[in-house]
């Protein structure tokens, strides 16, 4: 009878140690990688598209509010004029063709009500052509037109009209001083000598009187500093609105 009893005793002790190992490899295959990764894994629809994504779709009230549409440009046409202040002086005796020159916009420029181009804006501008006056016949001229602006400090090149001056030439006051400088050379010749005297002064005189006529020539072609110039665009312009500030 105690060997039987024994016999029972070891059996149930086996058997409960079999029970402790069956639940130890079941708590450690629920704590396996593949087993954690499974339960992490976000739910799916039929269509493989994750179960809150298309909840979102399905909401529009759940969605991201799309960013706003960057302003849009401004565009001055053609034919739009710029009234601009010359900030120095441009005359054509020294000018050449090519050379620039600086001014401001004396007018805001707007399009549909709204200012595109606020007064003050800084305009460059280019020599298209210059002659100075000649010394006994010719004519002076100056032409010049804009080539860039400036709004909020972004540079535009730009297409204009020209703008030209001209001073017709003074040949016919040179003609005259020179046959006055002759006359008062002869006077002077003969009150030296007379004769041959005479004849050199005369040469003198006349030499003198064309000098007289070339230093006193004609005027130049000139735009003088905070002249108002008005200019036409001759292509239209794009111009980017202003960031607005917070």
């Amino acid at each position: 009878m105690n060997r039987n009893w024994i016999l029972c005793s070891a059996m149930a002790m086996l058997l409960v140690a079999g029970c402790g190992k069956s639940a130890n490899d079941s708590t450690q295959t629920a704590n396996t990688p593949a087993a954690n990764s499974a339960a992490n894994q976000t739910p799916t629809t039929p269509t493989g598209v994750p179960a809150q994504e298309q909840a979102n779709a399905a909401n529009p009230a759940n969605q991201p509010a799309p960013p706003p549409e960057p302003p849009k440009p401004f565009v001055i046409a053609s034919g739009t004029p710029l009234t601009i202040v010359l900030t120095s002086t441009i005359n054509s005796k020294s000018a050449t063709a090519g050379q620039a020159f600086d001014a401001t916009l004396a007018s805001p420029v707007s399009v549909d009500g709204e200012e595109a181009i606020p007064k003050g804006s800084a305009v460059a501008g280019t020599v298209v052509s210059a002659k100075k006056q000649g010394a006994v016949k010719g004519e002076a001229n100056l032409t010049i037109k804009l080539s860039y602006i400036t709004v909020h400090g972004k540079q535009y090149p730009i297409s204009t009209s020209s703008v030209s001056d001209a001073e017709k030439g003074k040949g016919k006051r040179s003609a005259v001083m020179t046959g006055g400088g002759a006359a008062v050379g002869a006077l002077i010749g003969g009150l030296a000598g007379g004769g041959k005297g005479a004849a050199i002064g005369a040469g003198v005189g006349a030499g003198g009187g064309l000098a007289a006529g070339a230093a006193t020539g004609g005027k130049n072609a000139e735009f003088p500093a905070e002249t108002r110039l008005t200019f036409k665009l001759t292509h239209e312009l794009t111009v980017e609105r202003q960031a607005a500030t917070q």
